[in-house]
Order: structure tokens, then sequence, then C-alpha cells
């Protein structure tokens, strides 16, 4: 969380996760349960609970008045929109229900406007939306004017870099310790051409997204990428819902093929380390996606040494 929450807060919160999960009158699912307790354990910073069924069934005029604090009321509103999501499709149910708190606390946002037009059948413009946040996001400013799938892929013809992707490549001579080699590593083990490649992505992108993974320890199939842009979320404070963890659910959890950059896939959504993911990338004290952040201030560093440099935690036994 973005400050320290008091119990009854947490409670709030978490009951009203578990009243949005119960929407419709279904059971629990395990992804239900499992979120729960991890976002208690992760974000929230409260002891295990050994039974969620004695949350309190929080109505969305008891959640305005547990959650007096503006901050902490829009954060928990994302827990409660994710719920909605966790079990591999956009419950409509589930959606009404964190409709109904949002409209109690009187909070509008982008990831709920992007959610609501994705359920009424308009999923072409909800996606659009998700990916110019993102994009806005990677820049860190408006992306107004700018054609995304022409920044992508800014070194095809004429534009190729043979320096800038010979300097990617000598990174692989420096010792296997550090930093710059585990990047190197990671590439060429996924098969990434390196920016400066008319194949390549814009390092603008492709740099600080495949550093997260690395720093993070996250891998690159489905689970791993949502995990990543999960971290990037907690890491980086621009549209963190509408730009980061909205676009890889539907990506990599729902199975949309939203652009051609990489490959959708279903059920990616680990319920447990997903909200660790979230949790190490808020805790982590660098943002690799901030423009002043520099690679090459870092590559000759060692890896472990820079983890803790940047308080990095290590991720859950099933990541790698």
């Amino acid at each position: 969380m973005l400050r320290t929450v008091g119990r009854r807060e947490s409670d709030a919160i978490l009951g009203a996760m578990r009243q949005v999960a119960l929407a419709g009158g279904r059971p629990l699912s395990h992804a239900d349960t499992a979120s729960i307790c991890a976002a208690a354990h992760y974000l929230l910073r409260q002891p295990p609970i050994a039974d969620i069924g004695t949350l309190p069934g929080v109505t969305p005029q008891e959640f305005v008045a547990a959650l007096t604090d503006r901050e902490t009321a829009e954060e928990g509103l994302k827990y409660l929109a994710i719920m909605a999501m966790v079990d591999g499709t956009l419950d409509h149910e589930k959606l009404k229900r964190v409709l109904e708190y949002a409209r109690a606390l009187d909070i509008e946002a982008d990831y709920l406007t992007d959610l609501v037009e994705a359920a009424s059948g308009r999923l072409a413009w909800a996606t659009a939306d998700m990916w110019r946040k993102n994009f806005d996001s990677v820049l860190s400013r408006s992306s107004a004017g700018l054609d995304p799938n022409v920044w992508i892929r800014p070194y095809v013809g004429d534009k190729a870099d043979p320096a800038l992707a010979a300097r990617y490549e000598a990174l692989g001579a420096l010792p296997p310790n550090t930093f710059g080699h585990a990047l190197w590593a990671f590439d060429k083990a996924n098969g990434y051409p390196f920016p400066g490649d008319p194949e390549a992505l814009n390092a603008g992108f492709g740099t600080p997204h495949d550093s997260t993974h690395v720093i993070s320890g996250y891998g690159t199939d489905a689970r791993g990428e949502l995990l990543v842009s999960t971290f990037t979320a907690g890491m980086h404070p621009i549209n963190p819902m509408s730009g980061h963890i909205l676009p890889v659910i539907f990506f990599f959890h729902f199975g949309e093929q939203l652009n051609d950059v990489g490959h959708a896939g279903k059920g990616g959504l680990d319920p447990d380390e997903f909200w660790h993911a979230w949790a190490r990338g808020r805790e982590m004290t660098a943002d690799i996606f901030d423009p002043a952040w520099d690679v090459w201030q870092w590559v000759e560093r060692d890896l472990d040494d820079l983890r803790a440099a940047w308080n990095v935690t290590p991720p859950g036994r099933f990541s790698r």
C-alpha cells in the first residue's frame, strides 16, 4: 500500500474483495481465495487469514466509512477490480459489484472505463485505450501524434543501427555475475535481437522491459510476462492499471491477441504471485522505466548487489 493500513481498513478491503468474488451467487474459486489471502499478506501486510469466511460482508456504504483516506480507497478499489478477472474471464456480475463500490466512493478511473467498455462488447475500443495508456506509460508522457506500430520497431530498412546492436552484443564479454551479462544472456536465450537490429523492438521499451525481467527474475511464458508487467505497475507510477496490469490480463490470462509484439496465452494469472509481484515492484527503490534510468550506468554492477541496492526481494518459489 502507499501508506500503513490499519486493521479496520484492511478488513474492509478484503471483505469487499470477497463480496465481489461472491457476486452472482457462485462459490469462491481457488483463484478467489488465493487472491484474497495473497493481497492480505503481500500488500496489506496482515497476518495469515485462517478462514476468509470470517471476513466482514462489507457493503459499499461501509467500505466508504472505513476508507476515509482517499488514496487508500483508490488503491483498494483496484484490488476489487482484479477480483472480477482472476478466474480467466471478465465476470459481468462481479464487475457490476465493483462499480457499486466505485459509485459509493465517487471514483472514476480509466481502468474502470476500459472494463465497462470491454464488458459492453466494445473490446476493440477498450484494448486500444489500454495499449495507448501503456504507450504513454513507457514514454512517461503523452504519446499523442505518435504511431505505436512505427515507434516500436524503429530500426527497419536504412534505420538499422549496427553500432548500437554491437554495443549490446559486447555485454556478453562482461563477467557472468554482472547485470549486463545477465541482460545479454536473457536476450540470447529468448532469441531477442538487440536494439539496432532491423527486427528489434525500440530500446526505449525493449531494454527497460528485458531489464525488469532480469531484475525481477520472472520468465517469458504467459505467467512470467503477466508477472513482470505487474511488477512494472508497482515500480512505475504512470498508468499502472490501465497501461500495465489490464493489458496483460487480457493478453496472457484471457487469451486476447491484442497486438503483434507477442503471443497471447490463457490462464497466466498466478493468483498468489500476482499480488507478490505487485508488492515487489512497489518496494523497489529504482524505476527502470523512468526516462532518466540509463542501462549503461549499471551493466558492470554485480546483479545480486544491484538487487540488494534497489530493494528487490526474491520472487516466489516457482519463478526463475
